[in-house]
């Protein structure tokens, strides 16, 4: 996998941190929402870890 790849696994990363850490902070979180993202941001992680 190329640099740019990963550069975009960082990048999907981040966003997804921030999409959760928005919702968290919302009065009343998606709990189901903040749980899909939380998946999706660990199989990115493993995906990063795969590449490197």
């Amino acid at each position: 996998m190329s640099i740019s790849h990963l550069s975009t696994l960082k990048s999907r990363h981040a966003d997804l941190d921030a999409k959760i850490a928005n919702e968290e902070r919302r009065p009343a979180p998606d709990a189901a929402l903040v749980a899909q993202m939380k998946k999706q941001k660990l199989k990115i992680k493993e995906e990063m870890l795969a590449v490197h």
